[in-house]
């Protein structure tokens, strides 16, 4: 594998010769790393399928204005990732797309979209502290990483919105290097627009976020100049009226909608309550972003981590100075919100990488410090924990082994072998490099393979097509006792939810073509209720799995009438 060395760098060099060609091999990265499972994966609960039936509903009512989940309303995130699905279903449904309107992959597209911007834009914001080379290897690491990975594959907002952080702080990086003339080039006379038009999206896809990264890091940054002056070529005035005109529009008409209740409902209650206390179950304490940060930010989470000496002995300088503005503040927002979700700090994650950057070429990773090697030796643990997990996950739940993928995972982990190696031979850059080769043949198996076979999972798409077997079009449906977001998405919009079994075989009763998705533990009611029915319902097949949400095994039955 010491062969590997002479081929990565003649690639790195090749392609770094010139923006295009950069790019052009970061693109193909993130497709690589992003791609498998990317149309096959099922709608994952409960986020995701909420997210697409909400932009399913717009494209049904043709009120791109109000968001709904069925008759709820959902009044937690401003419009913009809903126009972008609504928008790429709408492209899908124009070049024929079969069904288009229940492809989940169709409204994945602005996540993929996101993911690569954001690869792309961690290359372009690293150009302002880093030879292209290096930003070069900071953009595919962020292709590499886990949680972009994930994010790219998710019907909701945090790829798109990481990727208007980015561009950003990038823009913001420019003009705070340039008045500290660390900056090795003149920045372009239209970097405030790459400011304030992030900005402005951002707005659009999650309210205050972006805002608050780069409010809190001009924060940092000015009191340690004693100065704003530094802020004057991204025209604040300008900047502000543009993002009026952007998100106004849609904040005055949600308002008038709703009567205001959607500020009452995004402000006073999501994000409020995300202050005050964990919602949704999602409660964490202070620390848990760095303690899974290895997870996380694999496979370049433990060389990021050696470099934290170096950030802390090089902190006054501007560079590692603007790094941290950019991680160190917002990171301990988050850390204090009870409220805690992977993929909050997403957004720091490509200044993590900068950092990391600067701290190889500038020798402040040590492989002699004491417990380096035995740090850089983490990096086997994700493949590692992932073998075991996905081939007991298989087993236990469908009885088999995931077969296909278990020859990528042995790569990966290998690959992760000889990450170690190299840093023992003191190529920190080649073993960076190929972290990103095992993190490619790791996304191969887990969602290429792993996850695919896992058909105990999939209950709503199997539910589904146990209703299209039944073989009437257009039946009414309704569900008691299994209520997941991705059922309504995949059967339509008017799936009836039933309290009782005696509710459901009512539902039944009535005219039509009737499919009915009874859960074992209202199954007594479901009979007893039936039984009184002058045409019974015919038991169409009888499904089992696995629910993630509640860790419970299921068995449902699918009655139809007539």
């Amino acid at each position: 594998m010491v062969s590997l060395t002479p081929a990565l760098d003649r690639l790195s060099r090749l392609a770094s010769a010139s923006h295009a060609r950069a790019c052009a091999l970061l693109l193909a990265i993130s497709l690589i790393a992003f791609l498998p499972g990317f149309a096959t994966l099922q709608p994952l609960d409960r986020d995701e399928p909420r997210f697409a039936q909400a932009s399913k509903q717009m494209l049904e009512t043709r009120d791109f204005v109000d968001i709904r989940f069925q008759n709820e309303a959902r009044h937690k995130k401003p419009v913009g990732i809903y126009w972008l699905q609504s928008a790429a279903v709408t492209a899908g449904e124009a070049l024929g797309v079969p069904q288009a309107r229940t492809q989940i992959w169709l409204y994945r597209l602005p996540s993929l979209v996101g993911a690569i911007a954001t690869v792309l834009l961690t290359y372009w914001a690293l150009l302002a502290f880093v030879a292209p080379p290096l930003a070069l290897l900071g953009g595919a690491l962020m292709a590499a990483c886990v949680l972009l990975g994930v994010e790219a594959r998710i019907a909701k907002t945090d790829a798109v919105l990481t990727a208007c952080a980015v561009a950003s702080m990038g823009a913001l990086a420019r003009s705070w290097l340039d008045w500290t003339r660390s900056l090795a080039f003149v920045p372009s006379s239209r970097n405030w627009l790459v400011f304030w038009g992030a900005t402005a999206l951002g707005l659009l896809i999650k309210g205050p976020i972006v805002p608050m990264i780069w409010g809190l890091a001009i924060l940092v940054l000015s009191a340690s100049e004693r100065s704003f002056r530094w802020l004057k070529p991204l025209r604040f005035g300008r900047g502000l009226l543009i993002c009026l005109v952007v998100v106004l529009p849609w904040f005055v008409a949600i308002a008038i909608k709703t009567g205001g209740s959607f500020f009452a409902e995004s402000v006073g209650q999501d994000m409020l309550g995300k202050v005050a206390e964990g919602q949704e179950k999602h409660w964490g304490p202070p620390g848990l972003y760095l303690l899974i940060f290895f997870g996380t930010y694999w496979p370049a989470a433990a060389f990021a981590a050696m470099a934290i000496p170096f950030a802390w002995v090089r902190r006054r300088e501007p560079q590692i100075l603007f790094l941290l503005a950019w991680i160190v503040p917002s990171w301990i927002v988050f850390e204090a919100v009870p409220t805690k979700l992977p993929h909050y700090v997403l957004p720091l994650y490509p200044a993590v990488t900068a950092l990391l950057l600067l701290a190889i070429v500038n020798s402040g990773i040590d492989r002699n410090r004491r417990g380096a090697v035995a740090t850089a030796m983490l990096v086997l643990l994700v493949p590692l924990a992932l073998v075991g997990v996905i081939a007991g996950a298989n087993w236990s739940l469908d009885g088999t082994l995931p077969y296909l993928a278990l020859p990528f995972l042995l790569v990966a982990l290998v690959l992760s072998g000889f990450v170690v190696a190299a840093f023992r031979r003191w190529d920190f850059e080649g073993a960076l490099w190929r972290c990103v080769l095992a993190s490619l043949f790791l996304s191969a198996g887990v969602y290429g393979f792993a996850i695919e076979s896992l058909r105990s999972l999939k209950l709503s798409p199997r539910l589904a097509e146990a209703a299209r077997a039944v073989g009437c079009t257009d039946p009414a449906i309704v569900t008691v006792g299994y209520r997941e977001p991705s059922l309504v998405f995949v059967t339509g919009t008017d799936l009836a939810m039933a309290p009782d079994g005696a509710q459901a075989a009512a539902f039944l009763a009535g005219p039509g073509c009737r499919i009915a998705f009874v859960e074992s533990r209202f199954s007594a009611d479901f009979q007893a209720a039936i039984g009184a029915m002058a045409t019974k319902p015919r038991l169409v097949t009888t499904l089992r799995g696995f629910n993630l949400n509640g860790g419970r095994r299921l068995e449902i039955a699918v009655y139809a009438r007539p």
